[in-house]
C-alpha cells in the first residue's frame, strides 16, 4: 500500500500558526461544555452520558464553524475548552500533525 500526499495550504510545513493558516483541526474534537459562556442552544446537544457538548455535524465538524472562512461563528461565546485551546500551543500543533494524516490517500 502506498500513500500519496495531497498538498493542503492550511497545513504548512513550519510550526508557525496564525488565524490565516489555521486548519481548524480543533473544531473536529468533542467539546464538553463545563461552564456557561452563552453558547446558543442550537449548538448544544446531550452526549450519551448526559453531558452537554457542542453539536457536531455528520462529517464531524463543529456546527458553529463557518466552512467558508474556517472560523468560529460564535467566537465571543465559544466554550471554555475552546478558549483554553490556544492557537499554536503544543496541543494545537499535535492536533494539526494528527489531522495531516487525513490528507493521505491509500491505494
Amino acid at each position: 500500500m502506498t500513500y500519496a500526499v495531497i498538498p493542503h495550504r492550511q497545513l504548512p510545513d513550519d510550526s508557525s500558526v496564525s488565524c490565516s493558516t489555521c486548519a481548524a483541526c480543533c473544531c473536529r474534537l468533542e467539546v464538553l461544555l463545563l461552564t456557561d459562556t452563552g453558547v446558543p442552544e442550537r449548538f448544544i446537544v446531550e452526549d450519551e452520558w448526559g453531558g452537554q457538548v457542542m453539536h457536531r455535524l455528520d462529517d464531524g465538524w463543529c456546527a458553529a464553524l463557518d466552512r467558508d472562512s474556517m472560523r468560529c461563528t460564535i467566537y465571543p461565546q465559544r466554550p471554555l475548552i475552546c478558549r483554553e485551546f490556544e492557537l499554536g500551543s503544543e496541543d494545537c500543533l499535535d492536533e494539526r500533525k494528527g489531522s495531516a494524516s487525513a490528507y493521505l490517500n491509500g491505494d
